[in-house]
């Protein structure tokens, strides 16, 4: 496996495209991404640096719009328009970005998880790759189904039942679907050797 702290901006395996040079497709993956629900309100993250390019996951989307236009529309169907609350969302995206080490995924989800309420001792827990001490029986079931579908990329009948159970089979089938296209995101960004934005410190794994 890589090493997370062995990668800088400059490994970066994508070059990160400036706005002007972008074709008629790039551009509207760009527009799509800068002008939709992400832009409203103040960012916790950054996903775009001094010259107009997108950081993270976002510039790679760029370089095959055919793909790129659709993955972050789910990308934002995800995060804006599910059942979920914003603990419960973030809570299972950063047992995707721990799972797989993601740098740059838990830089940024960190920093909105903080902002939806969860605290030091949750997130160090989830960092760790422990159950976190979750009062809402909802987290709890959206924090074990992700876990155990990034350990054995399964529902066992028992957890399977009670998600249902607990969130409705239109919740299971949005949360199975966040945790998968957060570990291609993951994917992505470890393949593209995508770090955390220069003057920002990369998570501490244990």
């Amino acid at each position: 496996m890589i090493d997370p702290a062995s990668r800088t901006p400059g490994d970066d395996r994508l070059p990160l495209l400036k706005p002007e040079v972008l074709g008629e497709e790039q551009r509207e993956v760009y527009q799509a991404i800068t002008g939709g629900p992400r832009r409203d309100g103040p960012s916790p993250l950054r996903y775009m640096d001094e010259e107009g390019r997108l950081l993270g996951p976002f510039n790679a989307m760029l370089y095959s719009p055919a793909v790129g236009l659709p993955l972050q529309e789910l990308g934002a169907a995800l995060r804006f328009r599910t059942a979920f609350t914003k603990r419960e969302r973030e809570i299972a995206i950063l047992v995707v970005a721990a799972h797989r080490r993601s740098d740059f995924e838990w830089y940024a989800h960190e920093r909105i998880g903080r902002r939806a309420g969860l605290t030091d001792e949750e997130l160090a827990a989830l960092r760790g790759g422990r159950a976190p001490l979750l009062g809402d029986a909802r987290e709890r079931v959206v924090y074990e189904a992700a876990r155990q579908l990034m350990d054995d990329g399964d529902l066992a009948d028992p957890v399977y039942t009670e998600a249902v159970a607990t969130l409705g089979r239109p919740a299971v089938v949005e949360l199975v679907t966040l945790v998968g296209y957060y570990a291609a995101v993951a994917l992505q960004l470890r393949v593209f050797r995508v770090a955390v934005p220069e003057g920002e410190d990369a998570p501490a794994w244990e």
